[in-house]
């Protein structure tokens, strides 16, 4: 009788501390949305921001969010799946290998802050890129790489020894065991964690204030040729992203409408966000159906 008393007031417990960190979130989101969700129209979403007059937009810092986006995936995606099939399939089990995962670890909790100053001190000056998208997109590298390969690795981890073991029994080499057997069975999760590191991109602020910088050129959207200064393709331009936008807004912004630019710009920040972590687990929910329903 005792244990079932204790059982309910821990159970009562843990739905009240659950219920009031969903409400504290909810509050949250809903102050945000509340505040902000008034002042999105197109015209906002797509024209360029206002230094001191009234009516500025996020279009440019939208824009460059995206292609950061973009820029950062296509660095991190390979090159976290080949470091997680590595540690996971063809790496000893040795003191190096722990060292590379305490590396892995240790990477994964540092401060964003931390990981911006590496790249101003490294990518920007020591390599010589300056406040670039591809300096904020090889910092975000930095900052994600080390959530793709512990994801990749536990993802291939838990595939059942016996569909690995069913490959090299009929002749299949390792690598081919690997991408035919391996890999579309741990497919779901790398596609779902592959899109949360997405969404940490896009609300990214910290690191890129030190790598892709505070301030956009003027943007020619009739030119898209990637070595023109005023190109929005051009990886080597500074770009100011939504997140680093919406502090600047809220530091020193002079406009009249400073106030409600930041809270539309948020509100628009949290919607991506929010859209990132949902997709993820549709898509991944998506997969599975599809690799199930083939088998």
């Amino acid at each position: 009788m005792r244990a079932k008393t204790v059982d309910r007031i821990a159970t009562a417990i843990i739905i009240c501390v659950a219920g009031f960190i969903m409400l504290v979130l909810a509050a949250l989101l809903g102050y945000l949305l509340v505040r902000g969700l008034k002042h999105i129209s197109f015209d906002f979403l797509t024209s360029a921001p206002q230094a001191i007059k009234v009516g500025g937009g996020i279009g440019p810092q939208l824009f460059n969010s995206l292609f950061l986006l973009v820029l950062t995936m296509i660095i991190t995606v390979p090159l976290g799946i080949g470091a997680g099939i590595y540690m996971s399939e063809y790496a000893k089990d040795n003191k190096l290998t722990a060292f590379i995962r305490l590396i892995v670890e240790v990477l994964s909790s540092f401060p964003s802050i931390v990981i911006g100053l590496f790249g101003l001190l490294v990518i920007v000056n020591t390599f010589g890129f300056g406040y670039s998208l591809l300096s904020g997109a090889l910092a975000l590298t930095v900052f994600n790489l080390p959530m793709m390969v512990r994801l990749t690795e536990q993802s291939l981890r838990n595939v059942p020894k016996e569909q690995k073991e069913a490959g090299l029994a009929l002749g299949l080499s390792r690598w081919k065991t690997i991408s035919s057997i391996m890999i579309p069975v741990a497919l779901p999760s790398i596609v779902t964690g592959s899109i949360l590191a997405a969404g940490r991109v896009f609300g990214e602020a910290a690191a890129l204030l030190f790598t892709a910088g505070m301030s956009s050129p003027r943007l020619d959207f009739t030119n898209w040729n990637p070595l023109s200064p005023t190109s929005p393709l051009n990886p080597m331009r500074p770009a100011e992203t939504l997140a680093v936008h919406i502090w600047k807004i809220n530091s020193e912004g002079l406009a009249p409408d400073a106030p409600e630019i930041a809270a539309g710009a948020s509100a628009v920040l949290v919607i991506m966000v929010l859209l990132f972590n949902l997709g993820a687990r549709w898509f991944g929910r998506v997969v599975y159906r599809k690799l199930t329903a083939s088998k």
